[in-house]
């Protein structure tokens, strides 16, 4: 064997080491896209069922929405039905309170009156017991 062909040998055994390498990182490549694929697959699969859901519970969130809107609309006409109620309630306590110090005043003039009444009364009878007095003597 001549040196060119040992160069040659030893070309061809590092090309062929160097196919090697290529094939290796290749099949490495090509086991890595194929569990990407996978991987995708998967989360599309996930993404699909997620918005399913999601559609769902979208339509649902709509439905009690429109019932709630329902609700307030009620509970709010029975309480402009009420207003007029607690209104009233408020006017009549206010009446009720004024009627209570018109009674308090009420029985302080009927107390004063009763005080003129009986010191008028004993000065009556004085006056009578002083004529009596004035009689006999």
């Amino acid at each position: 064997m001549t040196i060119g062909e040992i160069s040659a040998l030893i070309a061809a055994i590092a090309f062929l080491f160097i196919a090697f390498a290529i094939v290796f990182v290749l099949v490495r490549v090509a086991r890595v896209v194929k569990e990407l694929q996978t991987t995708v697959a998967e989360a599309n699969t996930s993404v699909k069922s997620v918005t399913n859901d999601v559609n769902v519970l979208s339509n649902e969130v709509e439905d009690l929405l429109t019932k709630t809107n329902t609700l307030l609309a009620d509970v709010n006409g029975k309480v402009s039905e009420l207003d007029p109620v607690f209104v009233a309630m408020g006017k009549l306590g206010q009446s009720v309170a004024d009627l209570n110090d018109s009674s308090r005043h009420l029985v302080a003039n009927v107390k004063s009156i009763g005080k003129t009444t009986a010191k008028a009364s004993l000065a009556a009878r004085a006056v009578k017991v002083l004529k009596k007095k004035k009689t006999q003597e």
